[in-house]
């Protein structure tokens, strides 16, 4: 980085100006003690100026009166101003409360601080095997050759027989607490930033969904160059490389295989003596993984919901002025006839519009109605079975939340298939499209749009039916461990 670069960064980069304000403790603090230690990503503006109002009660006891002169509510507006940029102040949907959340720009300056910290352990041996295994996936991963492919893996393979042989005989080394410690130390910090991708990635996203309202406000060309320029850009977002990287991440979480390994080994590293006093947060660190992905989904989803309501306006437009151009040919009509001229010809391409429908298909026809005579009723003389009449199909919604609570006792998460797999469905699509809409306060229904999976089931003829839906989840709401 050259001179003019660095010096623009410091006059505009909002972390750079945190770092350089002399309020730095006082931001840095209070706002990574409520958004970064304890992962919020919204919080209303009453509960967040009661608590920096009790925070600044406590320093100002502490370093005199008039240390922090302002309000609350005073420090959050210059935190969030423009020029500082360090809060987002926004209204979240259906909320008629400001509600604020951290910028990226808290997380790099909190970043850079820790790393001031005096350690007295630094590891780098885990950082240079984690180089080694890097460096062997891309390289092997790139192979085209299957005989340098089968090599690589017969060698591998001969390196975990000789030491399975060693296990065999009792002739293992086990990891030492510096080793132990080194690769914790690191773990912790690739959790922590992992975490903090996550909030530029989704402030990217808002970006992306600013930029596209704006095109939408000022566009004035047809709606299908606009169709076309949005929807490519959608496409191109989930093929790119950082698309690409975060569906894979978002797909590794709600794999309920992976979530129990994950949940095993943090248990069981957090656990191990060597560690000292280990990071409480990590503990249940995949947790807030989930949390602050599923919030950059929630953003994305914005795009298509202002997409929609854009082409809903668009429709109603259009249908307005092709009524105003009918009244204005009516109008014109109107007027010439007290006026006829033998000259005055006009001519048409056609009395009625050609339809061209998709394969040919009929438009519908609406059944007529037969009206009811109910007079000169007899009663008849054989016995007819009037259990037919009860034999109609209802799906008890009650019962299935049961069976999704059932599942997510002993869980955090359970797919859709996974349930099916089961309890298999008993009254076909209706019970399906119940699944679907299933709303309880106990757990939470998350669509993957991005993956589809098939759901199979057999109709009372025993015709095999097969629906194909997006993948669905089921998450236990609350708190971490909370009971069903």
């Amino acid at each position: 980085m050259d001179f003019d670069e660095l010096d623009f960064l410091r006059r505009n980069d909002p972390a750079w100006r945190l770092l350089r304000a002399d309020n730095a403790p006082l931001v840095l603090g209070f706002l990574g003690k409520v958004f970064v230690d304890d992962n919020v990503r919204s919080i209303s503006a009453t509960e967040l100026i009661s608590r920096l109002d009790d925070e600044l009660y406590a320093l100002n006891e502490r370093l005199g009166a008039g240390s922090f002169p302002k309000s609350a509510k005073a420090y959050l507006d210059d935190w969030a101003a423009p020029a500082n940029s360090w809060l987002r102040k926004y209204y979240p949907a259906g909320s008629d409360e400001v509600h604020f959340d951290a910028t990226p720009a808290v997380e790099k300056a909190l970043t850079w601080v820790d790393s001031l910290r005096a350690r007295s352990f630094v590891g780098t041996e885990s950082r240079l095997n984690t180089i080694f295994e890097l460096l062997r996936q891309m390289a092997y991963g790139a192979e085209t050759d299957p005989d340098v492919r089968l090599a690589e893996l017969r060698r591998r393979r001969s390196e975990l027989d000789v030491e399975i042989n060693r296990v065999t005989g009792g002739d293992f080394a086990v990891l030492d607490a510096s080793g132990q410690r080194d690769r914790y130390q690191q773990f912790a910090a690739t959790a922590r930033e992992l975490l903090a991708d996550f909030r530029e990635v989704e402030a990217n996203f808002r970006v992306l969904d600013r930029e596209l309202r704006a095109r939408i406000a000022g566009w004035e060309g047809s709606k299908g160059q606009l169709l076309d320029e949005v929807v490519g850009n959608r496409a191109g977002i989930a093929e790119s490389d950082q698309g690409r990287s975060f569906q894979a991440f978002y797909d590794f979480l709600l794999s309920h295989e992976r979530q129990i390994e994950l949940s095993d080994l943090l248990a069981k590293v957090q656990s191990l003596d060597v560690v000292g006093e280990p990071d409480p947060r990590m503990r249940h660190i995949h947790h807030d993984w989930l949390d602050a992905a599923e919030r950059t989904q929630a953003t994305v989803r914005l795009l298509s919901e202002q997409l929609r309501r854009f082409l809903d306006d668009q429709v109603w437009l259009e249908n307005r002025r092709v009524m105003d151009i009918l009244r204005s040919i009516e109008s014109s009509a109107l007027r010439l006839r007290e006026h006829p001229a033998p000259d005055l010809t006009a001519e048409l391409d056609g009395t009625a519009p050609v339809v061209a429908l998709p394969m040919e298909r009929p438009l519908y026809t609406p059944k007529e109605k037969v009206p009811l005579d109910s007079g000169g009723i007899t009663a008849a003389d054989e016995e007819i079975d009037a259990s037919v009449l009860y034999e109609q199909v209802y799906v008890d919604r009650e019962r299935l939340s049961g069976i999704v609570r059932a599942e997510l006792r002993e869980r955090g998460q359970i797919g859709l298939a996974e349930v099916l797999g089961r309890r298999p469905l008993e009254q076909g699509m209706a019970e399906l499209v119940a699944y679907l809409s299933l709303g309880d306060p106990a757990f939470q229904v998350v669509f993957d749009e991005g993956t589809r999976e098939q759901v199979r089931w057999h109709d009372d003829t025993g015709v095999e039916r097969v629906a194909t839906i997006p993948r669905v989840t089921f998450t236990r709401a609350g708190s971490v461990g909370g009971s069903i």
